[in-house]
């Protein structure tokens, strides 16, 4: 309550200070806000784990939010979808606060900004430009020519697979809170759980079936879904961005299963560490998981993937960066940015040998422009360029006592791609509580960034953003 009338407080004071600016939202003024609503918003999702540290049932506990800025990382991770987590013991924590951790996550999945595009008229046309700085991906499917229709229906298919998954849930087995907390996570591509060993805590084959189709379809344009309920099946089968993203998903799971197979698992299973012999179904179901899992950027775990070979791990790691589908709740470059990508790749190499064909661009039946291809290339560029800077930056912070390049690297590229686990010191059992306050404060920008897919914030930098003129 007590964060909730901080939070009404500051949203009047704001109000009442801008009450007679003008109604008109232009292109600098959408990105300002939509950036502001990120970062601030955080820093008010971040009161109810600081005050209940410092004035509710944490306190003298060991908890880690007796800093505002670990309750400012926590919040961040929730809001971006990351699931990093400061939490060392994630049980102790009570249920109201383990919930509210998981509504973060289940909020900004579609984003904040989108919810308040479908419920606020008072954003006139303004509406569409917010939409479009929030909305992840260079080309999200749009189902209504309306934008704020378009989100209101988007958010009703989310509330709706919402309520299916966590019935589901219940009825394989997990109470109520488990099943709506898991749920909101899993939506959301967040991945934030009520335990420690993640999904690993509940030995359910049903449970992890269930969550990989959920992430899966987490990981899916939520624009497809508009065609399907009306019955547009064909609409599936033509997006060029579901197929391959589909094929990825197979590919990755077949070669890490297979790398899984005669060796051995540290799965996690009710919460004890128990490692044994991989049989295929074990290797098949861990590695199926696992991939599903990485690429949509959801970021549960069943088994302790630090103790996997260097193929498997290779191959989750290259799956942090191509993430999930443009228009889903999933973070990543995005499959159709990759697809791009090869697509321009292509033309170069053909254009070597056939130096006088010219020939357009096209993803299915759509022709990529040079302003799409230069801002696809100019963002996997710089998703690559923060990977190394924010990688080299927790070097440098964490340089007494140390962390290893491994950690460094998969921190850096897990909060970047919101996916949360990395490898070594922040892998699947593991946590981020270790890392120095200005190291957090780095994860968490990073974890703007990429939810807000660089720019939103990036231009926030620049000089010229701030002239009026």
């Amino acid at each position: 309550m007590l964060s909730a009338g901080i939070g009404a407080t500051l949203g009047s004071g704001l109000w009442w200070w801008s009450r007679r600016s003008s109604a008109l939202i232009g292109r600098r003024e959408a990105m300002l806000l939509v950036a502001m609503t990120w970062l601030l918003g955080a820093a008010m999702a971040a009161m109810p784990y600081f005050l209940w540290s410092h004035l509710g049932e944490g306190v003298g506990t060991e908890q880690p939010f007796d800093s505002y800025v670990d309750a400012y990382f926590e919040a961040m991770s929730g809001l971006t979808t990351t699931g990093a987590t400061v939490i060392a013991d994630i049980p102790a924590v009570p249920h109201s606060l383990l919930l509210w951790r998981a509504l973060t996550q289940w909020l900004g999945g579609l984003g904040i900004v989108v919810l308040f595009v479908a419920v606020l008229p008072s954003l006139g046309v303004g509406a569409r430009k917010l939409y479009r700085f929030e909305a992840p991906g260079p080309a999200t499917e749009s189902v209504r020519p309306q934008i704020r229709e378009t989100a209101r229906v988007l958010w009703l298919i989310y509330f709706g697979l919402t309520v299916v998954e966590a019935s589901l849930l219940k009825l394989a087995g997990m109470s109520w809170f488990d099943a709506v907390a898991h749920t909101f996570a899993t939506l959301s591509t967040g991945g934030f759980s009520t335990q420690n060993a993640s999904m690993g805590y509940f030995p359910s084959i049903w449970i992890d079936s269930i969550v990989i189709v959920f992430m899966v379809l987490a990981g899916v344009n939520f624009g497809l879904f508009y065609h399907l309920i009306r019955g547009q099946w064909r609409v599936l089968w033509k997006d060029t961005e579901l197929r391959v993203y589909m094929l990825v998903l197979l590919i990755a799971s077949v070669i890490v299963a297979a790398s899984l197979v005669g060796g051995r698992i540290h799965s996690m299973s009710g919460g004890e560490a128990a490692a044994a012999d991989a049989s295929l179904g074990e290797a098949a179901r861990h590695g199926v998981f696992q991939v599903v899992s990485i690429q949509t950027t959801s970021g549960f775990c069943t088994a302790d993937f630090n103790w996997w070979a260097f193929v498997p791990q290779a191959v989750l790691v290259l799956l942090m960066f191509v993430g999930a589908s443009a228009g889903s709740t999933g973070g990543g470059i995005k499959i159709i940015r990759i697809i791009i990508l090869f697509k321009v790749l292509w033309a170069e190499v053909e254009r070597v040998f056939r130096p006088h064909v010219v020939r357009s661009i096209k993803v299915g039946r759509s022709v990529i422009n040079a302003e799409l291809r230069q801002s696809t290339l100019a963002y996997i560029l710089g998703i690559l360029l923060l990977f190394l800077i924010g990688a080299g930056a927790l070097m440098l912070l964490e340089a007494s006592p140390g962390i290893d390049f491994k950690t460094a690297a998969t921190a850096s590229a897990a909060t970047l791609n919101n996916i949360g686990p990395g490898l070594g010191m922040v892998g699947a059992t593991e946590n981020y509580a270790r890392f120095s306050t200005p190291s957090k404060l780095v994860l968490s920008l990073l974890m703007a960034l990429g939810r807000l897919e660089l720019f939103a914030i990036l231009v926030l930098f620049t000089p010229r953003f701030w002239r009026t003129d």
